[in-house]
């Protein structure tokens, strides 16, 4: 076995997710301007540290994805985070795409950029200690979007990442999200998904990508927010495992991003998914449904950093029993 698919299948352990925690400088700066904490580097390297050791984090995470900033910071002993993280029975890992730019010739479309000296800066990432890589598509559906250029150009973007982290050693998580902005039904965000997946599965047989050694880390299929009736976690479930079907059974696993969703919707919809039997693991990389309560429980106060750990913990807790079901309620 591989060391890309040795970790990633570390990564879809039984019982275990991903913590994403690599909001970028100006994101977390903003959502700590919001929760009333001065939005300084140091502040964010507290509030990474906060999640990072919370106390038997490690039971229900496998990996925590960082930013390059905090790749580069240390706990407050001095040790390095990925160090750190890792003495924790953590993985430690890395965002590094540059975020999702116009796409020329394509007006109101994105293409997510970074690859760019991208061989080089993963050699850095792994001498800091990154063990896994991820890199994010966004597709907004609209009466015009997204376009087939825009959903080819970004699944080439991911592949061409994906390809270069497994020549690194490094596993790419892969993560093409269609957004749950509009007013589309769930029936069209599994057209649009089905869409976006074909393409980058077709992408990343050309360049040779070994699908045993990426975590997939897709959107769960739901309607728009403007919608104006919410989906049950069951019609969820069944929807967006039809989609996921089409995936070759030597996948690493699924790894699902929130989406925007409450956390306890999002949760919710990740248990009712363990119904179902699929060859690889349904597990989450969650970002603010886990991150946003311990925010708002510590809000920078340091008499209350074990009042946002507890926070955190509750929500991880809850995501890792929900996958911790699945040998209990798989029935299809």
């Amino acid at each position: 076995m591989t060391k890309c698919r040795q970790t990633a299948a570390r990564m879809v352990a039984y019982g275990k997710g991903i913590l994403a925690a690599d909001e970028s400088v100006a994101t977390m700066s903003k959502r700590l301007a919001d929760a009333g904490v001065e939005p300084t580097a140091e502040n964010r390297r507290i509030y990474r540290e906060l999640l990072a050791t919370a106390p038997g984090l490690s039971e229900s995470v496998s990996g925590i994805i960082f930013c390059d900033e905090t790749l580069r910071q240390t706990f407050s002993d001095g040790t390095p985070f990925a160090a750190g993280v890792s003495e924790l029975g953590i993985l430690p890992g890395i965002k590094v795409d540059t975020g999702a730019k116009p796409c020329p010739g394509l007006p109101g479309e994105t293409v997510t950029e970074g690859l760019d000296g991208l061989p080089a800066r993963l050699a850095e990432y792994a001498e800091l200690g990154a063990v896994f890589a991820k890199w994010r598509a966004v597709f907004k559906i609209t009466a015009e979007t997204p376009s087939r250029g825009a959903i080819r150009a970004n699944a080439n973007a991911l592949a061409r990442y994906a390809a270069a982290c497994q020549e690194a050693g490094i596993v790419p998580i892969v993560e093409p999200e269609v957004l749950s902005d509009g007013e589309h039904n769930r029936g069209v965000c599994r057209d649009v998904t089905s869409e976006v997946h074909a393409a980058l599965r077709a992408e990343l047989a050309l360049l040779n990508v070994d699908l045993a050694g990426i975590v997939l880390k897709p959107n769960m299929v739901l309607e728009g927010q403007g919608y104006g009736r919410e989906s049950s976690p069951a019609e969820v479930a069944e929807i967006t495992v039809s989609v996921l079907r089409a995936w070759p059974d030597d996948l690493a696993g699924v790894a699902f991003l929130s989406g925007g969703q409450s956390p306890e919707r999002a949760t919710a919809n990740l248990e009712a998914m363990q119904t179902y039997a699929t060859p690889w693991p349904l597990t989450f990389s969650f970002g603010r449904a886990l991150v946003s309560p311990a925010l708002a429980a510590w809000h920078g106060d340091p008499e209350l950093v074990s009042a946002g750990q507890q926070a955190l913990l509750e929500r991880v807790a809850a995501n890792g029993a929900a996958v911790r079901q699945r040998g209990e309620l798989q029935s299809v």
